[in-house]
This record gives structure tokens, C-alpha cells and sequence, in this order.
């Protein structure tokens, strides 16, 4: 089927108590990895791209790829720019072809994040693209953006419900809970609190950013309480190096194919197991629901 926005299937995921990983693609290899992997599990599943590796590669060759990719997919595939601070390229990414994009403006103040984010999504719902935005910031390292433990901040409950209300139609919200992006050095303390008065009285499907080295019960009871997207992208790109290293050391193998093939098995592995672990399997046609 054609690249599908995630708004409609975020909002499935939302009402049945399950959440739709979002992995972060690095190239053709590991974007297929991520879809064949959804197909295997007949579960619906989110295509993040950041906007370096659009520079890297080019907005039309992205599209491209997904489209070849999902075009003949008995899954719903999104299509979506993730952490994008800039309007302009947001959208060259929307005239390209992407489904979703996010507008992350949460290192401004709240007033400047709100304009940003009204005027990103009176552009991008013209277009039929979905929006995700963001409100707090969220600590560690994306896209080369560094956010200090110390610069990290909660989002407020009361702020937020304000920003989504003002902010125009939104597919779903990442407010800041205390996750990090990266490897945790720690044991990250979660606000709970605030990610459920945020989802419920917003009633927005919310994003949990830096899903990568969570607890299992940390993503059991995000979910369960309103998180409907999960991000997943550090552990993409370990397996994306580790798979090509291992097998080369394992066999001392200079064969591109055999060492790329190896590399598709350990990410696709990865992703399945996640998509599993976030409810997500057989859940490809109640994904597209209205």
C-alpha cells in the first residue's frame, strides 16, 4: 500500500492499549530490514529519518527507497523526518513525499516553540502530513544535538495541554518525562505523573523519545498509559555496525553481500523483537482504522 501518515495509526494504537515502534533508518539496508520485519509480524510501523542522514543521502533518493520498499506492503508504513528544528527543510521534506514530520522548536521558549510548531502544522495538515512536536527537552545526544542531563526538562502538564490546544492538529505529542537519548548512564527516573495527566488531558497519543536501554516495565507502563509511539534509534545503529563487524570477524570475510546480508538479519532480529515487545504485532489492519 502507498506510504501511510501515522495520525490515523497512532490514534488506533492510542485507544488499544499497544505502541508502534518508530525506528530510525540509516540507509536502504536498514530500512528494509525495519518494513520486512513489520510484514513478518503483520504490525504497522513508523520509518524515522533524521535530517542528517536526509543530507547524507537526499530527499528524493529516501523517498525512493520507501516507496519501492512499501509500495506493494500489506503493512501500513510512515514515512517521517524526525527531530527537525527548522521549518524550510521540513518543508522540502513535505513537497518530497515524507507522511509525518516532526518540528522539534523545545530548546526555545514556549511561545517561540508554539509559533514554530502553529506554523509547521498549518503547512504540513495542508498537505495531509502529520505533525508530532515537542514540548520540554529531552536529555542526551540525536542528531548530533547535545542536551546536558542538566539543561534537561520536564514538560509542565499545564503548559502542555495549552501548547497542544494552540499549536493546531497535532498526530502526537513528545513531552519531556525524563527519558534521554542514547545510552542511560543511569537508572533514568521517569515522570509518570506527568505523562499521564499530559495524555489525558490532552488526549493525544504521546511519543516516549530515547526508548533504547528502557526497562521492560518502564515501556509496559508508558504504554499503558498513553505513549503510542516508541523511538527507537541507537540501538538500530548498534546493530547496523555490529552485525557488519561481527560476521566479519567471525569469518574473516571481505564479500560485501554475505556482510550486508548479515547485517539485514541482526536489525531486522532487533526490530521484530521490539515491535513484539510494544504490542504492535497483527495489528496492521486495526492501524488504519479512522
Amino acid at each position: 500500500m502507498p506510504l501511510t501518515s501515522f495520525t490515523p495509526m497512532l490514534r488506533a494504537a492510542r485507544d488499544g492499549g499497544y505502541a508502534i515502534g518508530a525506528f530510525n533508518i540509516l540507509d536502504y539496508n536498514s530500512a528494509l530490514a525495519i518494513v520486512r520485519a513489520a510484514e513478518k509480524l503483520k504490525a504497522p510501523v513508523i520509518v524515522q529519518v533524521s535530517v542528517k542522514t536526509v543530507k547524507l543521502w537526499g530527499f528524493e533518493p529516501v523517498v525512493d527507497w520507501m516507496r519501492r520498499i512499501a509500495g506493494n506492503s500489506p503493512v501500513p508504513v510512515s514515512l517521517h523526518l524526525d527531530h527537525c528544528k527548522e521549518p524550510d527543510f521540513i518543508e522540502q521534506c513535505i513537497k518530497a513525499g515524507w507522511t509525518d514530520v516532526m518540528i522539534d522548536a523545545s530548546s526555545k521558549p514556549f511561545e517561540e516553540n508554539l509559533a514554530t510548531t502553529q506554523k509547521v502544522t498549518a503547512m504540513a495538515n495542508a498537505a495531509g502530513v502529520g505533525v508530532e512536536a515537542e514540548l520540554g527537552e529531552i536529555g542526551g545526544v540525536e542528531d548530533d544535538i547535545i542536551v546536558a542531563d542538566a539543561d534537561a526538562h520536564l514538560a509542565d502538564p499545564d503548559k502542555a495541554v495549552r501548547f497542544c490546544e494552540q499549536a493546531g492538529p497535532l498526530g502526537v505529542f513528545a513531552p519531556a518525562i525524563g527519558t534521554a537519548h542514547g545510552f542511560y548512564k543511569g537508572e533514568p527516573k521517569i515522570a509518570f505523573d506527568r505523562l499521564e495527566q499530559i495524555a489525558n488531558r490532552t488526549g493525544l497519543p504521546m511519543a516516549l523519545h530515547g526508548g533504547t536501554g528502557l526497562a521492560d516495565e518502564v515501556f509496559a507502563k508508558a504504554i499503558r498509559l498513553g505513549c503510542a509511539k516508541v523511538n527507537i534509534s541507537t540501538q538500530l545503529k548498534h546493530a547496523f555496525i555490529d552485525g557488519f563487524v561481527e560476521y566479519h570477524q567471525q569469518t574473516g570475510s571481505y564479500e560485501p553481500v554475505k556482510i550486508l546480508a548479515a547485517q539485514y538479519e541482526r536489525m531486522e532480529q532487533e526490530i521484530a523483537q521490539r515491535i513484539e515487545q510494544f504490542g504492535g504485532a497483527g495489528k496492521a489492519s486495526d492501524a488504519l482504522r479512522e
